[in-house]
């Protein structure tokens, strides 16, 4: 691990790409909206995640269905991939049809050990310049990497979710729904939509949400309840939605801030994300 965090910390790569509104307009359609985006709107929060995208040749790809690592992200040997949470900074609006880059830069790897077994935490910074060179936001991104299940690992509690929430919103997947939002990233993680992978090779008891996707929801839900974008916006992710169950996004507001939750169908926190103002 020391041979990683000396020769990977600090790698960078840079993408640029053209916000373009189609892809905005598919994503407005995949969670249930018409498609109203024009060029010039400002691009919705956290929808930044569809552009600056890596297409890789099939056979370059892992057994999850992402690229092997070892080209950006350091060849780490535990098999299962997940995005474990993110904290962003916002400083102005995206418009839509604009050219921007996305610069980013590996910060820390962390190994650990937990109940699972091995455990390894990539954080990789993310910056967003708009053509005019402007930063549009900053944003580090927790990747964590995990072993295969194990028949003898004790079973996780998951942590009940707040009973408080001042607000609350009802969210139904589809398996349409999980298939449009990875088509949109370009996200081949086969947890997605290839259900026997999900239940017999990671483990999950069926086909999982997208964490991003969670996030986003929640970060829109504390727009419409604040009734303006936030400045800052974490997220950590805790339990997996599976199965195409409902679930429900929910929170409270403070004076400058919402704390906010995705709650499962049996009453689990999901995700905790909090949004200040």
């Amino acid at each position: 691990m020391s041979q990683l965090k000396t020769s990977w910390i600090g790698r960078t790569e840079t993408h640029n790409d053209t916000l373009n509104v189609e892809q905005a307009r598919f994503m407005q359609a995949t969670i249930g909206h018409e498609p109203s985006l024009e060029p010039g709107d400002s691009l919705p929060l956290l929808w930044h995640w569809m552009y600056f995208l890596e297409a890789r040749p099939l056979h370059e790809l892992g057994r999850d269905g992402h690229p092997k690592k070892g080209a950006f992200l350091p060849p780490i040997g535990l098999p299962r991939r997940m995005w474990a949470g993110g904290r962003l900074k916002f400083y102005t609006d995206i418009p839509l049809g604009t050219q921007a880059q996305k610069r980013s830069t590996i910060n820390e790897v962390v190994e650990k050990s937990g109940q699972s077994g091995s455990l390894c935490f990539v954080t990789v910074f993310h910056e967003l310049f708009l053509d005019d060179g402007t930063l549009a936001l900053t944003e580090e991104h927790d990747i964590v990497y995990r072993e295969d299940p194990r028949p003898d690992a004790p079973a996780t509690v998951p942590v009940a979710a707040p009973t408080n929430a001042q607000f609350s919103e009802v969210v139904a997947p589809s398996q349409v729904m999980l298939f449009r939002y990875s088509a949109l990233t370009f996200n081949g993680h086969r947890i997605h939509y290839d259900v026997d992978y999900a239940r017999d090779v990671e483990g999950y008891d069926g086909l999982v949400f997208h964490g991003p996707l969670t996030a986003t929801l929640l970060i829109d839900l504390a727009k419409r309840t604040f009734g303006r974008s936030p400045e800052n916006f974490s997220f950590k992710a805790l339990a997996p939605l599976t199965g195409m169950d409902v679930f429900y996004i929910e929170g409270t507001q403070e004076s400058n801030a919402i704390h906010l939750w995705a709650r499962r169908h049996d009453g689990a926190k999901a995700m905790e994300a909090r949004a200040t103002f």
